[in-house]
């Protein structure tokens, strides 16, 4: 296992148990003992108070320090966007740039968005060499999320790990730290979101029964499996439980759903067609953003972000992770060019933001926190996360560029203030020690 949560579970007769069904085979986790309220979707009313929208956005191999960052002596909003952010001087009065932001247990730069938002120390666990913590997203979508049909969605981008990513299935982790699926490609997103399911749906409430009958087997024969067992033991089969409960709740909201038919956004979007990659995919993704949120499909999203496709669709040959070993040259030359062009598109979806209106009259950006940025400064330096925060939604007064006095202020926070700045109660988050005031006056 290597110590992985999410590590696949390989059968060893002797050292493994498994639960059967007469339609399914479950593993249970490696155990040293062995040796319905209905939901309707309704355009909301006139004048109604919109909700509030969580966004996280993410990419891997940093930036280029040298021209991404604003002067550390021009603080407040008496400061120049440098070179790396010129693209976004129309929506400067909007957006705050936060620098000394770290994670203090982060030590591998591969690895990217793993702990980006958990601020988890991997070897948290004694005997293991890995351990992750519930996601900020997450924390925010079991308060934002219950009224929509997806509690959150988890975008992301194909070749996660060629774009400085690392482990997980996208930026999301569980309260159990185990990661969660995300959608890879601009088409899954959106027949996920928006395409009506072909299937009758006599037939689809049959899968969902039959799902359920799988877990219902599961949980009564794991339940005849703990007596005898050792603490350790004890505590990775609550945890299963836990994880089995979390799938039934999924199951039980999507039974909800099956007969309330998808939203189309206002503004028609059109159907993805054959392989998009790079610029236009981060693109075509904030498009999809920006109509889930419109039509109130959820509330809550992150995105872990293409890097090497990005930079390709530029005419970049080089690969993101020798492009982030930058020296002067070429290298350098393409680093620069991907802040500009990640800039341009962050740009652009403030744009979208402010254009679409909410039932009262006020912008989907007015009720948004968005947060973009990424793990590492740049190259190999672990520490002064790049970091942008922007909209409403959370109270924040924008039009800054504020550096934290200590050089080792925890990311996480950032998620804090968020959070708390959003309306959801959270005392701490990952590694945080308090909250970031700055924001707020």
């Amino acid at each position: 296992m290597n110590g992985s949560k999410f590590s696949p579970l390989f059968p060893k007769q002797t050292r493994r148990a498994f639960l059967r069904s007469s339609s399914a085979l479950i593993a249970l986790p490696f155990m040293e003992s062995f040796g319905a309220k209905r939901f309707e979707y309704a355009a909301p009313l006139k004048g109604a108070t919109p909700p509030t929208r969580m966004v996280f956005l993410g990419f891997g191999w940093g930036v280029t320090k040298e021209s991404w960052y604003p002067d550390l002596n021009t603080t407040g909003s008496h400061y120049e966007l440098p070179r790396g952010l010129r693209g976004l001087q129309r929506h400067k009065d909007d957006i705050t740039i936060i620098q000394n932001l770290t994670n203090q247990f982060s030590n591998e730069a591969h690895w990217g968005s793993t702990f980006y938002l958990t601020g988890a120390n991997r070897y948290a666990e004694p005997g293991q060499s890995f351990y992750n913590s519930i996601s900020v997203d997450q924390v925010a979508a079991e308060t934002l999320g219950k009224e929509t049909r997806f509690t959150s969605i988890q975008l992301g981008c194909d070749n996660a790990e060629g774009s400085g990513h690392g482990p997980g299935l996208s930026m999301s982790w569980n309260r159990q730290g185990k990661p969660i699926a995300g959608l890879d490609t601009p088409v899954a997103a959106y027949h996920r979101l928006f395409s009506d399911s072909n299937t009758p749906l006599e037939e689809q409430q049959a899968m969902l029964r039959q799902k359920r009958s799988v877990l219902d087997t599961v949980l009564e024969n794991a339940k005849t499996m703990n007596h005898g067992l050792s603490k350790i033991d004890n505590d990775k089969l609550d945890e299963y439980f836990q994880s089995i409960r979390e799938i039934e709740v999924r199951l039980s909201k999507e039974e909800k759903w099956l007969d309330v038919p998808k939203v189309q956004p206002t503004d028609p979007l059109e159907e993805p067609q054959g392989d998009i990659e790079g610029f236009e995919e981060v693109k075509l993704m904030y498009d999809i953003m920006v109509a889930a949120m419109q039509v109130d499909a959820t509330r809550v999203i992150s995105y872990r972000q293409p890097v090497d496709t990005f930079i390709r669709s530029l005419g970049a040959t080089i690969t993101g992770h020798n492009m982030s070993h930058y020296t002067n040259g070429s290298r350098l030359s393409v680093s620069e060019m991907r802040d500009e062009k990640q800039t341009q598109l962050f740009a652009y979806l403030i744009d979208k933001l402010k254009a679409t209106q909410e039932s009262d009259g006020s912008s989907l950006f007015d009720n948004i926190s968005l947060s973009y940025g990424s793990n590492i400064e740049s190259i190999h330096y672990l520490k002064n996360c790049p970091t942008i925060i922007t909209g409403g939604g959370a109270g924040v007064k924008h039009g800054r560029h504020l550096v934290m006095e200590d050089p080792k202020t925890p990311l996480c926070n950032l998620w804090l203030s968020l959070l708390q700045g959003s309306g959801i109660q959270a005392d701490s988050h990952g590694d945080s020690n308090g909250v970031i005031e700055e924001l707020f006056v």
